[in-house]
């Protein structure tokens, strides 16, 4: 049995938050490369080492800042997928989810650029789009599967 996939003029919004995505992790990555100049940390070392960081506040700002980045791209393929994926049948809620994830890494990213890791919880309503995106490509799914 096959199913015809109609993608909906809506879907443009869903294409458009991936773009924006994009842009999001080439901000993150560029506040990385700019504080890591200013830390002393050379390539190719991802991160200070442990003993410098403690010594030194720059150094470990910059494990902060690579962190937030880092953080945004361990999430970032499914988080995509799903985008995608949920945006098929639901591409403005999907877009939705997709814009309060965006949101919430940047608000996760400026927290952790204080240097004070714990402050990286302000972002953790970014998890709502999350889950919104989540809901969508289940449905999705349950509705490509039954119909």
């Amino acid at each position: 049995m096959t199913t015809t996939i109609y993608v909906p003029r809506e879907y443009g919004y869903v294409i458009a938050t991936g773009i924006a995505t994009a842009f999001l992790s080439t901000y993150l990555g560029i506040k990385v490369t700019g504080f890591r100049k200013e830390a002393g940390v050379p390539y190719p070392y991802l991160y200070a080492e442990k003993s410098e960081a403690e010594k030194d506040v720059k150094k470990h700002t910059f494990n902060c800042y690579q962190r937030a980045h880092q953080n945004m791209l361990e999430s970032y393929p499914q988080t995509l997928f799903m985008l995608a994926v949920g945006g098929i049948r639901y591409p403005i809620i999907a877009s939705i989810g997709g814009l309060i994830w965006i949101a919430g890494r940047i608000a996760y990213a400026n927290g952790y650029y204080s240097g004070e890791p714990q402050k990286r919880s302000h972002g953790r309503f970014g998890y709502l789009g999350v889950i919104t995106l989540l809901g969508v490509s289940i449905a999705t799914s349950v509705n490509l599967l039954f119909g």
